[in-house]
């Protein structure tokens, strides 16, 4: 028996835009990930990422989708690790995002989470998204989020602007 907490109706993650490296537009424009974007999101996605810096409970809700991706968070107080292996979030669909190798070049793979985004001060606006947690990154405190649309535009945000992310629940089996 799973003696984990459920979290139950989805996974709400709050926190603040930041600024990357600018390096995601890189990854986030071939050819092999924007066809599975498109079968994640049902459309292709912006090539880039939003980076939400994350802290407190929103940090924890993070850590566990990531341990659901299969992904592990030693950089993280152990607190942190210990709450999140305490959440059940199974009931949120993972969508895997394969990834490949290109004139030598490999491209890692990724774990797609789908949820809907808007601005704190904003929740009525909101949009669909995704969040993209790669195979490969050093980002264990900031959540990416892909979407169709360029986000910083779409939801007039700024560094420093606050968010709300809210992830999914499992589709239904006839789906």
């Amino acid at each position: 028996m799973d003696k984990r907490k459920p979290l139950g109706g989805g996974v709400d993650i709050s926190g603040e835009v930041s600024s990357g490296l600018g390096r995601a537009h890189i990854f986030m424009a071939q050819p092999h990930y924007q066809e599975q974007f498109k079968q994640v999101l049902g459309i292709g996605a912006w090539p880039g990422t939003l980076n939400v810096d994350l802290t407190g409970e929103s940090l924890v809700r993070f850590a566990a989708l990531r341990n659901a991706a299969g992904m592990e968070s030693k950089e993280l107080d152990e607190g942190v690790r210990e709450e999140a292996a305490e959440l059940d979030v199974s009931y949120i669909e993972a969508h895997r995002i394969h990834g490949f190798e290109r004139d030598g070049r490999s491209f890692g793979g990724a774990t797609a989470f789908l949820a809907n985004i808007a601005r704190e001060d904003d929740e009525q606006n909101r949009l669909d998204c995704a969040v993209l947690i790669p195979d490969l990154t050093r980002h264990v405190a900031v959540m990416e989020v892909i979407a169709s649309a360029f986000l910083r535009e779409a939801l007039d945000l700024s560094d420093g602007d606050r968010v709300i992310v809210s992830c999914s629940v499992l589709a239904s089996s006839n789906a």
